[in-house]
């Protein structure tokens, strides 16, 4: 009996911490999505691959610095999808699907 008393308070007292982790994950999976989007973007723009990350950059975007250093990171896959597949699909919807799917420790950037 105490010992699951203790364990229910330890779930309890753990709980805004699990929610707290939950919503750094989700706004790190949706800073990650809004980087995806610029970068589909910018091939539908028919910019370089080479040149994506500072024609992304010159346009001021309002995500944190840090993921800035995304962008290279995530450009080959977005330049590898076919024409059609930039056109006609939501690539951003469906990395943030995929990121908030992971692992805590996976999906955060430090």
């Amino acid at each position: 009996m105490i010992r699951t008393a203790l364990v229910l308070a330890t779930l309890v007292a753990a709980t805004p911490a699990l929610a707290d982790d939950a919503a750094k994950k989700a706004e790190s999976c949706a800073y990650q999505a809004d980087v995806v989007a610029a970068v589909q973007q910018a091939r539908r723009d028919r910019v370089k691959e080479r040149d994506v990350q500072a024609h992304i950059l010159a346009q001021a975007p309002d995500w944190p610095e840090k993921y800035n250093n995304t962008i290279p990171l995530i450009a080959p896959w977005v330049y590898e999808q076919k024409r059609k597949v930039i056109r006609n699909e939501d690539l951003a919807a469906a990395w943030n699907e995929l990121c908030l799917q992971l692992p805590e420790d996976a999906a955060a950037l430090q």
